[in-house]
């Protein structure tokens, strides 16, 4: 009997300190969310870096320029250190605005609104004029064969479907002829390839995104149309009105440049070699200002700084706030990033990364052990009151997904999706298409998030 007693009351007591602790908990939940609703930078720095200084594809100027622009930002966010890390970036130019249109038939030209791959080869001046020849997938396009394929140019005409929910599913099936489409049609002979914009959206507007070449494939151009444009050419294939399509754009690659990713680090107070990061990507493509991908993740992990030194929080562990270089077309920030951390001696608890856009909260994916799991499971319900309750298995990012060889936890923050295809890639992705209160938000429960981690660890 007086077993059973004394068990009851170490249960009790372990069920009143949780209590307690999540009672304490939310009221610091609730400091972080007032402190960056009345004096959050992130919006501020946001229009700095998207109109300040605008396009930052690695290699470009804007890029340099941005090193320089959020280290001031980190220092002035209150980070003990701010410092560089070096990493060779892929200097990658868009060269002159380029030309497609299609040979009809009936002599009449219908134009067609294209923008090059990112790191894709150009046409060369004189442009490329063949016949073209769509495909829907790449078993089709096995199927056509190089007798079929040799000489033309493949218009993968492959549309995202509209009945995923979450739209990266849809961008995930759809970005493959994007990234691999190229080099599978060189491998059967193609002379290019024209790949439908990856966007549920059917306007004008066409989005780029990276391709990339396998070594031991030729190197044909690449482009992409509107998903406008590709219904038009479509419809005109099928009714047999195109005779030919041509192509010009003058892209390159150039010699890789020196670039940096930057960071800025708040040491802890009781477990300083327990790292916790938290970080977007820097660069963005060349059409517009890389409002939500990625600038405003950026300015999400900077204020993450920011609000623990205003609420005089100093964190057991320590967090570092990183703006990776290069995610779009080489990713070589984010190993640059490992490869330095294997090399530290500390321990990598935990990598969170914010680069889905600056939409209001949803909840975050995190890829873990079971332990560490149910751990970030018992912390769901003090999300609850900002609306950041979808907790799921699996999740991270490009720049963060290196680390999980060190054992890190990884967290990808989650925002609503439905409207971020509409503008990812493409020259919408302006500061204007950001919302205030919503970044702010995102910022919000990052920075719950990453203050959990910081005070109980992983």
């Amino acid at each position: 009997m007086q077993k059973k007693l004394a068990s009851t009351m170490i249960f009790l007591l372990a069920f009143l300190f949780t209590m307690a602790q999540h009672a304490e908990d939310s009221i610091m939940f609730k400091r972080i969310s007032d402190e960056i609703f009345m004096n959050g930078q992130a919006y501020s720095n946001l229009r700095i870096l998207c109109k300040k200084i605008g396009p930052r594809l690695s290699g470009s100027a804007g890029a340099a320029k941005a090193v320089i622009e959020t280290a001031r930002m980190l220092k002035e966010a209150g980070a003990d250190t701010v410092y560089l890390q070096p990493c060779m970036v892929p200097h990658w130019i868009r060269g002159d605005k380029e030309i497609g249109k299609a040979f009809l038939q009936n002599g009449k030209i219908m134009p067609l609104n294209i923008v090059a791959l990112g790191n894709a080869v150009g046409t060369g001046i004189s442009g490329l004029n063949a016949n073209v020849i769509e495909i829907k997938s790449f078993k089709e396009m096995e199927e056509f064969g190089t007798e079929k394929i040799k000489g033309k140019i493949v218009f993968f005409n492959f549309r995202m479907d509209p009945r995923h929910i979450n739209t990266f599913r849809a961008y995930g099936e759809a970005g493959v002829y994007r990234v691999n489409g190229p080099s599978k049609a060189a491998a059967l002979g193609a002379a290019g390839v024209i790949v439908r914009t990856l966007s549920p959206e059917i306007d004008d507007l066409p989005h780029t995104g990276v391709t990339v070449y396998e070594e031991d494939k030729p190197k044909i151009p690449a482009v992409a149309i509107s998903t406008l444009g590709a219904v038009e050419l479509s419809k005109a294939l099928n009714s047999g009105l195109v005779k030919s399509i041509y192509l010009k754009t003058t892209c390159k690659m150039l010699a890789d440049k020196p670039s940096y990713n930057v960071v800025g680090e708040m040491r802890g107070s009781e477990f300083p070699d327990e790292i916790i990061t938290v970080g977007g990507h820097l660069d963005s493509w060349d059409l517009a200002e890389g409002a939500h991908d990625d600038g405003t993740g950026c300015m999400q992990s900077i204020e993450v700084l920011r609000v623990f030194k205003a609420l005089g929080i100093r964190p057991k562990r320590s967090i570092r706030a990183v703006m990776f270089m290069n995610e779009e077309n080489g990713s070589r920030g984010g190993d640059a990033y490992a490869e330095i951390a294997k090399k530290e001696g500390k321990k990598f608890i935990m990598a969170m990364e914010s680069d889905a856009g600056g939409f209001t909260p949803r909840g975050f994916g995190f890829t873990c052990d079971q332990t560490k799991s149910l751990k970030i499971m018992s912390w769901k319900n003090l999300f609850q009151p900002y609306g950041a309750t979808e907790f799921t298995l699996g999740g991270g990012g490009a720049d963060i997904g290196p680390l999980s060889e060190l054992g890190t936890a990884t967290i990808g923050f989650n925002p609503d999706s439905q409207r971020y295809m509409d503008l990812h890639h493409a020259r919408t992705d302006v500061f204007e298409s950001v919302s205030e209160r919503e970044l702010n938000l995102g910022a919000i429960v990052m920075s719950q998030m990453i203050y959990m981690v910081s005070q109980q660890g992983l």
